[in-house]
């Protein structure tokens, strides 16, 4: 729906007022620079605080990072003194692989390909002494995905609900395995508790006949942030740094018998089911780690779900494997 200004003018301060106000009881020392609208919003913020904070942004050298154009953009717009392009390649990740898999102690492929630049990224900027990395974590979850759009406000908000339950981030365990914490404003009680009372009309509407979440946040700065830049559609974390091409890439790494033999071998032997060569490259790394899904991951009480594919137990309400990848379960 289109809605008249009067429906919405005054979130607009609000807005604006409750971010700059977490942003600031959160400060970082740095972020991990996207130029989505995520992190855009808070390098505006913290800037004020900030002037010379450190950005960095990581680039697969391999893959086609859709972030680059909108990063160089911003960059330029916020006169960032203290920023970085980091362009990392296919060794580098897979010499990153079984330090991504054993802090989140998952080998489901998007996890994996998401986590690996946040990885690099952080220990670029520990390296570097900095330890208090802003990150944009949780506005999706409480603004929504494009792929709930179709949803009523009802379902929607049930959804969200579930969300809200059992919503994590690997930035937190892949700081926390590297000795640095994770800032995330949006996961502040003040601005997850302001968020959850917005009504859904707010969260997510029309622009320019697209339908776009985090529609609020995106008027409360559409002045003050290049447009291209504050409505620029959702883009998953893979797809903005590259990543997403290492599964066409790991097809190489494993001939059709091998990877047919040794998919075989894991059934038989652990009762996993492998999808590609991706999957079986980071399983293996897991099983080399920790074991077998079954055994690390018991059944503990009637609460938990057996995933029909790497027979793991969890405890999840969105039929999403973490452990994985599967869904549904």
């Amino acid at each position: 729906m289109t809605l008249d200004p009067k429906e919405y003018s005054h979130y607009i301060p609000e807005t604006k007022n409750v971010i700059n106000k977490v942003v600031k009881n959160n400060l970082g020392d740095s972020i991990l620079f996207s130029a989505g609208t995520d992190t855009s919003i808070i390098a505006y913020e913290a800037i004020k605080y900030k002037p010379e904070i450190s950005t960095l942004t990581i680039e697969f050298k391999q893959g086609d990072p859709k972030d680059a154009k909108y990063v160089k953009k911003m960059v330029k717009f916020l006169k960032l003194k203290n920023h970085q392009t980091y362009v990392f390649d296919i060794k580098e990740a897979l010499e990153n692989i079984p330090k991504v898999v054993k802090a989140l102690k998952t080998f489901d492929p998007m996890d994996v390909r998401n986590s690996m630049a946040i990885y690099i990224g952080l220990t670029l900027l520990k390296e570097k002494g900095l330890s208090k990395i802003f990150t944009g974590d949780g506005l999706d979850e409480f603004f929504g995905y494009p792929w709930q759009f179709h949803l009523s406000e009802e379902d929607l908000y049930k959804k969200q609900l579930d969300m809200w339950t059992e919503m994590s981030f690997s930035s937190k365990p892949l700081s926390k395995s590297l000795g640095i914490e994770v800032k995330q404003p949006y996961l502040d009680p003040m601005f997850m508790e302001w968020a959850k009372k917005l009504p859904i009309k707010i969260k997510i509407n029309m622009h320019n006949n697209e339908k776009y979440s985090k529609w609020i946040l995106r008027k409360a700065y559409e002045n003050i942030i290049p447009k291209e830049v504050i409505w620029r559609p959702k883009t998953p974390l893979e797809t903005g740094t590259g990543t997403s091409s290492l599964n066409t890439i790991f097809q190489e790494q494993y001939t059709n018998t091998e990877f047919e033999e040794k998919k075989k071998d894991i059934f038989e032997k652990d009762n996993v089911q492998i999808r590609d060569k991706e999957h079986l490259i980071y399983y293996e790394t897991f099983r080399k780690i920790f074991g077998k899904p079954s055994e690390i991951f018991p059944k503990t009480n009637n609460d938990t779900k057996t995933c029909p594919q790497c027979k793991g137990h969890i405890k999840i309400k969105t039929q999403f494997c973490k452990i994985c990848g599967s869904y549904p379960i």
